[in-house]
This record gives C-alpha cells, sequence and structure tokens, in this order.
C-alpha cells in the first residue's frame, strides 16, 4: 500500500477562520448573523443593469492583466478629485481579485524571508498569514479594540533594521477608528526616517461617521511614493461577492506588483469591470454612502442602549465594537457562541484579531444589514439573561 504525501503546512497555527464558524453556528441555530461583514440588501438595479448590458455585449472574455483601461481611467479620476493625488492609469493601477488579492500580492513584494513587518492588531485576518507564507514575521503594535489613539513612541520601538513595511487600516476593522492627519503624518515621517514600504488597506473609504474625513495615504506625497493603496468596490457597491478591488502604487512598485498578479489570478472578471466603470461616473453613487450606514450604526446603538454594553460609537466602516465588562465574566469567544445559540445573533469575538489570546471582553456586530433586522436583533439581546 502506497504511503499518503505528508504536508508540512506552512500555516500551521491557522485553522478555518472565525467568520467562517460563527455563520456556520448561526445557520444552524437560526441566528441572525452580525458576524460575518457583508451586507444584507442587494446592489442597486443600476448597477445590475449595466452587468446584463456588457454579458449581453460579449464582454465575456479575459481582461487584459492590470484591468479594464475603461475602469482604471474612472479610479485614477475619483483618486484625484478626493486626494489630489494623480495615478496613470497604465502604469500604477491594477484591478485585482477583491482588496485581499491587493494587500497579498502588495505583501508578497516586498517581504522576503528575515523581513518584519508592522501590524496594527486588532487586526484583518488575512495580513499576517500573507507576511508567514512570503517567510516574514509580524510584529505588532497592540490596541485596545476601542482605542482612540495611536502611541507613536511604541511604533518607533518596534522598528528594527529587519523592518520593510508597515500595514495600516483606516477606517479600521474591526475597531471602526479613522485615523487622523497627525496619524498619516507621524507614519509618514516615520516611513521616509526607515525606508519602509507602506500598505494602505482603504477599503471602508466611504463610510465614515458624524462629519470625521478619510484621509488617504494617497493625499500625503511623502506616503503615496512609497505606498500600496488597497481598495474594494464590494464594500462600497454592497457586492462582496463580486470581488473586485485594486491597487494603486508608484510606476517602478506597480511592476512589481503585476509580475505577482498575473500569476496569481492574472485578470479579473470582464463585464463587472465594464459596468463598475460606467457606474463610477456618477460620484452620487458613492458620496451618500457615510449617510446611509450611519442612519444604521445610530439606530442600531440606540436600540442596544439599554443592554447594558459599553461602546464607542464607531467612527467609519460598518461594524460596531461593545465591551460587557459590567454584565459578564465570560470570555469574548464563550459570549459569543452563548448568544448565537440561546439569543439567536451571532458576533464576532475580537480576541480573533489579536496574534494572541486576550480577552478585552468585546464583540463586534455589522449594522450593514436592514433596519429590521438591526432592531429584532437588539430585541433578542434585551433579553438575554446575564
Amino acid at each position: 500500500m502506497l504511503a499518503k504525501a505528508a504536508i508540512r503546512s506552512k500555516l500551521p497555527r491557522v485553522g478555518t477562520t472565525i467568520f467562517t464558524k460563527m455563520s456556520k453556528l448561526a445557520e444552524e441555530h437560526k441566528a441572525i448573523n452580525l458576524a460575518q461583514g457583508f451586507p444584507e440588501f442587494d446592489c442597486e438595479p443600476a448597477l445590475q443593469r449595466l452587468v446584463t448590458k456588457y454579458l449581453s455585449q460579449g464582454k465575456n472574455q479575459y481582461a487584459p492583466m492590470a484591468g479594464v483601461m475603461k475602469l482604471r481611467e474612472a479610479i485614477s479620476k475619483k483618486v484625484f478629485t478626493a486626494t489630489n493625488k494623480e495615478y496613470h492609469p497604465e502604469t500604477e493601477i491594477t484591478i485585482t481579485s477583491g482588496a485581499t488579492e491587493a494587500l497579498y500580492v502588495a505583501i508578497t513584494a516586498v517581504v522576503h524571508p528575515g523581513d518584519e513587518v508592522i501590524v496594527f492588531e486588532p487586526a484583518y485576518d488575512s495580513y499576517v498569514p500573507a507576511i508567514e507564507l512570503n517567510g516574514g514575521t509580524p510584529v505588532f503594535v497592540t490596541l485596545h479594540p476601542q482605542y482612540e489613539s495611536i502611541d507613536w513612541d511604541v511604533v518607533r520601538s518596534k522598528i528594527s533594521p529587519k523592518t520593510k513595511a508597515i500595514i495600516i487600516n483606516t477606517p479600521h476593522n474591526p475597531t471602526g477608528n479613522v485615523w487622523k492627519l497627525t496619524d498619516l503624518q507621524q507614519l509618514a515621517a516615520l516611513a521616509e526616517k526607515h525606508d519602509l514600504t507602506v500598505i494602505s488597506d482603504e477599503v471602508y473609504e466611504h463610510i465614515i461617521f458624524d462629519g470625521r474625513e478619510h484621509i488617504s495615504a494617497a493625499s500625503i506625497p511623502a506616503l503615496a511614493k512609497r505606498t500600496f493603496l488597497c481598495g474594494s468596490f464590494g464594500k462600497t457597491f454592497h457586492t462582496t461577492g463580486w470581488k473586485i478591488g485594486y491597487c494603486l502604487a508608484p510606476k517602478e512598485m506597480s511592476v512589481e506588483f503585476r509580475k505577482i498578479h498575473q500569476f496569481l489570478v492574472f485578470s479579473v472578471v470582464t463585464p463587472i469591470q465594464f459596468a463598475l466603470a460606467d457606474y463610477l461616473e456618477d460620484p452620487t453613487h458613492y458620496l451618500g454612502l457615510s449617510a446611509f450606514y450611519q442612519q444604521k450604526r445610530d439606530l442600531f446603538i440606540n436600540a442596544i442602549k439599554d443592554v447594558g454594553f459599553t461602546l464607542r460609537p464607531s467612527e467609519g466602516s460598518f461594524f460596531q465594537n461593545v465591551t460587557y465588562e459590567n454584565l459578564t465574566d465570560e470570555n469574548d469567544r464563550q459570549l459569543a457562541e452563548r448568544l448565537t445559540i440561546e439569543a439567536g445573533v451571532a458576533s464576532i469575538p475580537v480576541s480573533a484579531f489579536y496574534d494572541q489570546v486576550t480577552n478585552y471582553q468585546t464583540l463586534r456586530f455589522c449594522f450593514a444589514k436592514n433596519d429590521e433586522t438591526l432592531l429584532r436583533a437588539a430585541e433578542l439581546l434585551g433579553k438575554v439573561t446575564w
């Protein structure tokens, strides 16, 4: 009998993601799923019609490796309007299979075995595996899940001669924090001093609340020249299943990015690229997103105000963190599972976003749901026995 091939795992610490686990648990118990970050509602019919139009026109073969030029031109115009930074559509904009691919390729382009990458945690779960798969070492700057500011002296202390890159995310998942101009300026100074590449995850750029402004890395010249800026249309247009993202970077950085991108996915679904290019011609399709989601955030936090949670209203993204330290001593994984099974409301334990198991007694809820869903979830949470 032939022996089975033995595979030595490149990610020995990685199992099924907490998002999959909690969504499966929610399905099993018919719970309201406020765990995984996807909208409950569909995209606009006008966008659906544009996709159908280009399907019918036969735009169904491979797109150019870097993406449909019409879409790259639309992104260039959009970003210039917002940041006054011009990215050349031919050489500095690449369409990707979602922002997660953009992040993976950017990390792969920079990180070699032995390199260190600074990661602010809690962190989106794709960053660290990408670093480790490329032989790098993540170096963590640990923040409270409801942090208000960054201690840049701590960040400085984490930089070593091995540090090659730093990953940032604003608006931030899972905390909902939005970086201020002073944060980006501090980052720019450090990156310049230590010759660091910056990988900026800005997928929630249009979901920002209470009059705040999203400050893109692209808007600061000292940062833009050394930054891979990763964005996504999935969060902006309620189309997470389409997996259409993009990466903006200077020409010489984009050359290295595309070397990897072409062998990872080569190109991205063609008719949707044409549809998005047309849809971006009207800025109101994304400029009204903050008001849309702020209404949902406010509805949700007002509906759960009597549950007993402690919270800071999310500054951006479509997530709200709540702390329950005054209600129970349970760790966050235990409570997330109990609320799913007993109350019928699924959330994400924020400890899942940290490298080491740390119990901040904090849960993350996604409020990208219909109003009636949010109100029903709040009603069920209000009935929990603590």
